[in-house]
C-alpha cells in the first residue's frame, strides 16, 4: 500500500493525535513529498504540538493547509484521502466524491495492511479500555513483546519502522477505527454493543455494521473471543470463520474473562495471569472510588455515555445508591429503559441532572411512572455546574449511602470531555468533604 502513494496527492484529514501521528510518518516516508492537511479548525484553534508541527514545517514549504470553514473542498485536490477517527463516513457522501482512483484511508486501514507482528484487536461499546489494558499487562507479565496502541495507547503508524514479527499490538479499537477495514485483526475480542454515537453514524444499523469489521475478515486461523450473553455480538460471532472462545461476565467481570482467555491462547501460566489481575489498577473515571467523606461513599463513573452503563454501575455497586448524576449532551439516545430502572430500584431517593438530556431523562421517569400516585418519584434537581451538583449530593445523600456520578450520557453539553468532568466531581467531593 504504501508504495502505491509515493507518486500520489496526499492530504490528512483532521489533525489532532493520530492526524499528526500521520503527518510525521509520511515526512519520514517521503520527506520531499508536499502533504495537504484539512481540519475545520484554524491554527490557533489546534492543540499545541499541532502549532508547533505546522510552524516547523511552513518554513520548509512542503505542507498545504487547508483549516476552516471550508476545509472540505480540498478533498476533491487529493489522490489520497487519509481519515482521522473523528471525521463522520458521511461527510464524503455530501462531497459527492466518486471520481477513478480516488482512496480513502485511515491511519488503521495502513497499519493493518503493513504491520509484520501480530495484531489483537479490542472493541466494545464499553469496556474496551479496561480491557485492552489488563490485556497488555498480561501479556508482558508473560513475556511477550506486547505494546499497547490504538484508542487507549499511542497512535500507531510511526510504530511501522521499528515493528517486527515478534511484536503483539494490543489495539484498541473503537467503531469509527473499524468502519471501512478491509482486514481484522488476528485475535479479535468483542465485548458488547449498545446504541451508540447515533450522531456520528446515519443509524444504529451502520455503526454494528463498523463493529462487525473486528472479525468480518478473520480467517479459520485466527481467534474470536466474545461476549456470548449479548444478542447482537452472537449473531455477528455466527458469521466468523476464526475460532471462536465464548466468554460471559457482568460489567467489569467480562473484562477479566476475556483478558484471562487472551492468556491462555498465548500459553501464559495462570498463576502470572492471576497475579497480573489481582496488580492492575482500575483506569479512572471507570467506576472509580473517589472515597469516604462524611460517611458518604462517592464514586465516579463519568465515562459512563449510555444507559445501560448507568444500569449496570447501579446494579454493580447494589442497594446502597441514593443520589445519581445524570445528563449530558443528547444524542438522540432512548431513556426508557433506564427510567424504569431508577423507579424499580426503592433506594436511588435523588437525581442530580445536568443539561441536557438531565430533563429528558426527567420526562421518561414520569411517562414511565404512569402517573400512579403509588409511585414514589424520587427528588430531582437541575444544575449547570459541578460544584452545586456535589453540594446538593452531601445535602441530600444519607451517611453510609452512595453518590453515584453515571450520567448515561457524553459530557459535551457543559463539559470539555468526561476527563473533565469526572476531574471535577473529584475535586468537588473532596473539596466540600473537608469543610465542617
Amino acid at each position: 500500500m504504501l508504495e502505491n502513494f509515493k507518486n500520489k496527492s496526499i492530504l490528512i484529514l483532521g489533525f489532532g493525535k493520530e492526524g499528526q501521528d500521520t503527518f510525521l510518518f509520511l515526512r519520514r516516508l517521503f520527506p520531499e513529498k508536499v502533504i495537504g492537511v484539512a481540519d475545520r479548525k484554524q491554527i490557533k484553534e489546534l492543540d499545541k504540538p499541532a502549532q508547533i508541527l505546522f510552524h516547523k514545517t511552513l518554513a520548509g514549504k512542503k505542507i498545504k493547509l487547508h483549516l476552516g470553514k471550508n476545509y472540505l473542498k480540498a478533498l476533491k485536490n487529493y489522490d489520497v484521502i487519509i481519515k482521522s477517527p473523528g471525521i463522520p463516513p458521511k461527510i464524503f457522501a455530501s462531497q459527492k466524491l466518486r471520481r477513478a482512483g480516488l482512496k480513502i484511508t485511515s491511519q488503521t486501514e495502513i497499519f493493518f495492511e503493513n504491520c509484520p507482528g501480530k495484531i489483537m484487536g479490542i472493541t466494545g461499546t464499553k469496556g474496551k479500555s479496561t480491557t485492552a489494558s489488563l490485556i497488555y499487562k498480561i501479556l508482558k507479565s508473560g513475556g511477550v513483546k506486547a505494546h499497547l496502541v490504538g484508542n487507549i495507547g499511542k497512535p500507531v503508524l510511526n510504530l511501522l519502522f521499528s515493528a517486527t514479527p515478534k511484536d503483539v499490538y494490543v489495539y484498541e479499537l473503537s467503531s469509527h477505527q473499524l468502519y471501512n477495514l478491509k482486514k481484522s485483526p488476528h485475535i479479535a475480542v468483542f465485548l458488547n454493543i449498545y446504541p451508540e454515537h447515533l450522531d456520528y453514524y446515519r443509524n444504529f444499523k451502520e455503526y454494528v455494521a463498523a463493529k462487525a469489521n473486528i472479525t468480518r475478515y478473520q480467517v479459520k486461523d485466527d481467534y474470536l473471543i466474545y461476549n456470548s450473553e449479548d444478542k447482537i455480538v452472537r449473531e455477528i460471532a455466527k458469521k466468523s470463520k476464526a475460532k471462536k472462545i465464548p466468554i460471559k461476565g457482568i460489567y467489569y467481570q467480562l473484562n477479566k474473562t476475556a483478558a484471562k482467555a487472551v492468556g491462555k491462547i498465548f500459553k501464559i501460566p495462570k498463576e502470572k495471569i492471576k497475579k497480573a489481575i489481582k496488580e492492575f489498577k482500575p483506569l479512572p473515571h471507570r467506576l472509580e472510588l473517589v472515597g469516604d467523606y462524611k460517611g458518604i461513599t462517592f464514586y465516579n463513573d463519568a465515562l459512563s455515555t449510555i444507559p445501560e452503563t448507568a444500569i449496570l454501575a447501579m446494579e454493580a455497586l447494589g442497594g446502597k445508591v441514593q443520589t445519581i448524576f445524570l445528563g449530558g449532551f443528547d444524542r438522540k439516545i432512548d431513556f426508557k429503559n433506564l427510567a424504569k430502572n431508577i423507579l424499580k430500584n426503592k433506594n436511588i431517593k435523588n437525581l442530580i441532572l445536568f443539561p441536557t438530556t438531565g430533563e429528558k431523562i426527567w420526562k421518561a421517569i414520569i411517562k414511565s411512572s404512569g402517573g400512579r400516585a403509588s409511585v414514589k418519584l424520587p427528588k430531582h434537581f437541575f444544575v449547570d455546574n459541578m460544584p452545586e451538583a456535589v453540594k446538593l449530593a452531601y445535602e441530600n445523600t444519607q451517611k453510609g449511602k452512595i453518590c453515584l456520578l453515571s450520567c448515561a450520557s457524553t459530557s459535551f453539553s457543559i463539559f470539555r470531555d468526561y476527563k473533565e468532568k469526572g476531574n471535577l466531581f473529584k475535586r468537588y467531593v473532596r473539596k466540600f468533604g473537608k469543610l465542617r
